[in-house]
């Protein structure tokens, strides 16, 4: 029993350098094979570098030693054939010499399994598809320029490349305008063994094959930056994994017909233009439309519609869409859709969102008082020349009623706008809003009384001022319409700047009111289109002739309004996929199977089990020793060895008390310390006169 127990013990001590024992056998024996199997010159058993005369004349000999008609010889046939075929292509012996590709390996098996019992003279020969690709033209690094850089690795000689440049060119023409693109053939080696990865043997490799995709950020110079895509080659895939992963754009989502009014059109702002994009294939949207996306967050929305056949009528009597693709714009309630058919490119949809960015009746907003010309603290939209402008403002809380306002206004905007509608002759009362508007010292726009509802009270102070402004107390929402006439002071704005004012009060009044004038006048006629023209020009006309007082005051400012920052937030803190930690971990987990085929390992883990192997059995050799017992004394000296731990204790806590005694011990003795032989001792009386 105390045998097995002085075994298990042992086995214990010594499990750390077993372990270590077993894996480097077991990375030794079995994964170093696995990760270097026998390479074709092996199985021809020529030279790496043996010309083709070599490999033809080892390929004669070999196949002549085999039987027809012994079919155990077909897979040998078949391994012996297709190195055969590889290494006699100069295309596909340069690649795999260099970066070790092989993308028809699977020919092998496929051989096996249909020609399995037969004689290997069935077997069609050549057993390797020659295709040539037609990929771009070769052209080197472009990582100087100021834009990503999406780089395709591919080969002439190559059926993947081949089957794949199609899909290539289509990427090509989706990301112009987005990202440079760019393709390398493996022929420029220095080049292509750069754009390579590396195992840690220092072997170049492409770890899915060829082609490779590779995104290079602006301003990346090394491979280490570069971000590698690892799906399944498609124009879809590849787009959105640039899109996304690389570019840290938002996606686009699908809505569908019971959705899109629910989840999308009654979400967006109502200042926004609505963007609808129908599908017939359900690809993703492209880069150049993500990007589009972003740059005009705050002006449009963006929807994608799968087309069906089956709802062609709903999409023509609500939006006038015929077919797929289309893109259509929303713009104001009521107003006609703006559709284009057919496929776009990124030139083409910019000019096409440039044109149709803002909607006809436009929303005043914190954002765009200044652009519109509805500031006291700005100018017209005709310049800062101009002394004298008008603003038309309908306010009103968002309802169906403000619904129609608007269309009822944008209507009048139109009239106004267009000389077919309107008759020149200059008795016609309509005359001075026209030409207030053609040269733009009159602009038309609405106000969200709710959200705004200090700027609207303002200017309609009422006591029916709670139905148009402010939160909705009842069932009634009135919308009001309001005109403003901005004038500046010519006289004041040439007078010269103070150098310091006289008092913190008149400081504080220079900054006080606004820098222009302000005269309001509230529409209280009918919703009639003419009417409501007629006002507007009497306004104007009456504005510009007569000499009105001028009244400055302090306007309320406008308050920035919920907008849809995910998108721009997002994309703005978006940290490229190629940086950062996350890349940095996946990248490990990715190259983990290379380097667990490190030849390198076994050896190491050897070591490690020798290492620990020696100073376990030097450890336990020392506890071996018979110990020396307590209390003996020393040969050398003499003394005695301490009996316990507390009597070392003891010694170390009183050093000087031991120091001391050891000084006694060797001081010599003094006079006084021993009694005489002869010494006598006086008795004396117990009284004092004795």
């Amino acid at each position: 029993m105390e045998k097995d127990s002085s075994l298990l013990a042992t086995f214990k001590a010594y499990s750390l350098p077993l372990i270590l024992f077993s894996g480097a056998m077991f990375y030794q024996l079995l994964v170093i094979p696995q990760s270097f199997p026998p390479s074709h010159y092996d199985i021809l058993g020529v030279g790496m570098y043996a010309p083709v005369e070599e490999v033809e004349e080892a390929y004669g000999k070999l196949s002549s030693r085999m039987s027809d008609s012994d079919s155990s010889n077909l897979f040998d046939f078949i391994k012996i054939r297709y190195a055969y075929e590889l290494l006699t292509n100069p295309i596909w012996r340069r690649n795999y010499d260099a970066f070790g590709i092989e993308e028809q390996l699977n020919v092998v098996k496929e051989a096996k399994q249909l020609f399995s019992g037969k004689p290997f003279s069935d077997v069609p020969l050549p057993l390797l598809d020659y295709s040539s690709s037609s990929s771009s033209s070769n052209i080197h690094l472009l990582l100087s320029l100021p834009l990503w850089t999406l780089m395709q690795v591919y080969s002439s000689n190559s059926g993947c490349c081949s089957h794949y440049s199609g899909a290539w060119k289509r990427i090509v023409s989706i990301l112009d305008g987005v990202a440079i693109t760019a393709s390398v053939e493996l022929g420029e080696v220095q080049v292509a063994a750069y754009l390579a990865e590396k195992k840690p043997t220092g072997k170049s490799f492409f770890r899915n094959g060829l082609p490779s995709i590779i995104a290079f950020p602006t301003g990346c110079k090394t491979v280490a930056c570069s971000t590698r895509f690892e799906g399944q080659l498609s124009v879809d895939a590849v787009t959105d994994w640039f899109a996304t992963t690389v570019l840290g754009l938002p996606r686009i989502p699908y809505y569908s017909k019971e959705s899109l009014v629910q989840t999308f059109l009654a979400k967006v702002s109502p200042h926004k233009v609505k963007v609808l994009f129908f599908s017939k294939t359900g690809e993703r949207a492209t880069p150049f439309v993500r990007l589009a996306a972003v740059k005009y967050w705050d002006l449009a929305s963006f929807a994608f519609i799968m087309w069906r056949e089956e709802d062609s009528s709903l999409w023509w009597n609500n939006f006038e869409v015929e077919s797929a693709p289309a893109i259509v714009f929303l713009k104001d309630p009521g107003a006609k859709p703006v559709v284009h058919h057919g496929t776009v490119n990124n030139s083409q949809f910019l000019d096409l969102m440039e044109r149709n960015k803002y909607q006809e009746f436009r929303q005043l907003r914190a954002v765009t008082s200044n652009e519109l010309g509805c500031d006291a603290r700005g100018y017209s939209r005709a310049g800062a020349d101009t002394m004298t402008w008008y603003c038309v403002v309908l306010a009103g809380r968002l309802s169906s009623e403000l619904n129609a306002m608007r269309a009822t206004m944008r209507r009048v905007q139109d009239i106004l706008s267009n000389d077919a509608e309107l008759n020149t002759d200059s008795e016609d009362p309509f005359i001075p809003a026209a030409v207030a508007l053609k040269k733009k010292r009159l602009t038309f726009t609405w106000l969200n009384g709710e959200s705004q509802k200090k700027y609207c009270f303002f200017y309609l102070q009422s006591e029916t001022s709670y139905e148009t402004c402010g939160p909705r107390r009842d069932m009634m929402d009135v919308p009001r319409l309001f005109i403003i006439r901005y004038k500046r002071n010519l006289t004041e704005e040439n007078e010269p700047v103070k150098s310091k004012p006289k008092t913190m009060w008149d400081a504080l009044n220079d900054q006080e009111y606004d820098g222009a004038s302000q005269l309001v006048a509230r529409y209280n006629g009918s919703n009639e289109i003419p009417q409501i023209i007629e006002w507007v020009a009497s306004i104007i006309k009456d504005g510009d002739s007569r000499d009105l007082p001028f009244f400055r005051t302090k306007t309320p400012e406008l308050v920035p309004e919920d907008v849809d920052s995910t998108i721009s937030k997002g994309f703005q803190g978006v940290v490229s996929k190629s940086s950062g930690l996350m890349h940095k971990i996946y990248a490990t987990m990715r190259g983990l199977p290379d380097r667990l085929g490190d030849p390198r390992i076994g050896p190491a883990l050897l070591l490690g089990a020798l290492i620990a192997f020696g100073s376990i059995w030097l450890q336990r050799s020392q506890e071996k020793a018979p110990p020396r017992e307590a209390n003996q004394p020393n040969e050398s000296n003499g003394t005695t060895q301490p009996k316990s731990k507390d009597e070392i204790r003891k010694l170390r806590r009183r050093p000087s008390e031991i120091r001391s005694n050891m000084a006694d011990k060797d001081r010599p003795s003094s006079l006084t310390d021993e009694e005489p032989k002869n010494a006598y001792q006086m008795p004396l009386s117990d009284s004092d006169s004795d």
